[in-house]
């Protein structure tokens, strides 16, 4: 991507949203809402549009400030990554949701499938269009993967996982097809559930990554991680990925990998070539801010493993749980490590 430094930063996806937005008590004591949480948001519904553009360009500003290269519009209006798309698409009943297990075996309410999947209208277009008028370099943004929809949906019309997966793909499909064309320089789609569920991942999910990103000319990223740090302080993460170098045979440009938190063998990184990788380098389990010289050390680790020109420094998955002074001097934390690594490469801090 033209403009860009050696060793960029980025978001994965989402900042913490400010309290005079939305409850952030409630929201960090329940699982992440799969349905729409109407009752969490502070502001009323008939000002609610505004204050979500106020509290975008409130982290769009946070990021300026932070030097972040790659600008995200934060996820203001969502109550988790995956629930604003999901019960935005046609043949989903929003009125009456149905259940399934979430990753954790766990019941979680989730949309109900109850009729052919249709795109019928923009999701996100407004988000971008804030993003995009308030900041003129590189902007990303992000929508929930289509393998991951269909394992947090409960499907009444399709019955088969695979169908349903095709259907969300061909969802996703349209509006990465829009967003790329109203001016987001690269489109990521959120996937923990392929790791989650790896041999249903290795079935279908493959399939229907590829089905989504079949046609687009634009530049995609796919985050793959093992849950939320700060709200799964019960699980304990794995050391390792159950499904990760299966993506180097997917069209997708950048593979977005959790590894500060779980602190996996790196040496896995080598199995995504040629992708670019955006490599978490932010423990979000921990409200402790790291140190520059904490985050450098990740940053030259990973660099043992993956070419400098082919990595992205970012945190290890959305930032939305994290105090908002906290997730702020992590992010300071991650430009100044990383300017100072591309310095000692020679490239421009």
């Amino acid at each position: 991507m033209a403009g860009l430094p050696l060793l960029p930063t980025a978001l994965v996806g989402s900042v913490p949203q400010p309290e005079w937005l939305i409850d952030r008590h409630a929201l960090s004591h329940r699982a992440p809402p799969r349905t729409r949480a109407w009752e969490i948001w502070r502001v009323e519904s008939s000002c609610r549009c505004a204050a979500w553009d106020d509290a975008t360009v409130v982290a769009i500003r946070e990021q300026q400030r932070a030097g972040i290269d790659i600008v995200g519009d934060g996820e203001m209006r969502r109550e988790s990554y995956s629930c604003t798309f999901a019960n935005s698409l046609a043949g989903i009943d929003t009125a009456r949701p149905g259940t399934t297990l979430d990753r954790r075996g766990k019941p979680s309410v989730v949309p109900r499938v109850v009729g052919p999947i249709r795109h019928d209208h923009p999701v996100l277009l407004h988000d971008l269009r804030v993003l995009r008028q308030r900041h003129d370099g590189v902007v990303k943004i992000t929508l929930p993967g289509p393998f991951t929809l269909s394992q947090l949906s409960a499907d009444e019309h399709y019955g088969s996982p695979r169908a349903l997966a095709s259907a969300f793909a061909d969802a996703v499909r349209k509006e990465i097809g829009l967003l790329h064309a109203a001016g987001a320089d690269v489109v990521q789609i959120d996937e923990p559930y392929l790791e989650a569920r790896p041999e249903a991942a290795v079935e279908y999910g493959i399939e229907a990554v590829d089905r989504a990103l079949d046609g687009v000319t634009g530049v995609t990223a796919l985050h793959l991680c093992f849950g939320y740090g700060p709200i799964d302080r019960d699980f304990c993460k794995p050391d390792r990925y159950r499904f990760l170098g299966e993506l180097a045979a997917t069209s997708v440009d950048i593979v977005s990998v959790e590894t500060a938190q779980p602190r996996i063998d790196l040496a896995v990184l080598r199995e995504l070539a040629p992708k670019t990788l955006m490599v978490g380098v932010l423990d979000l389990g921990t409200t402790e801010i790291e140190s520059v010289r904490t985050v450098l050390e990740r940053i030259e680790a990973a660099l043992h493993h993956v070419e400098p020109d082919r990595m992205i420094v970012a945190p290890d998955c959305g930032l939305k749980y994290l105090p908002r002074s906290v997730a702020a001097g992590k992010l300071s934390a991650m430009v100044v490590a990383a300017a100072q690594v591309r310095a000692a490469l020679g490239g421009h801090p």
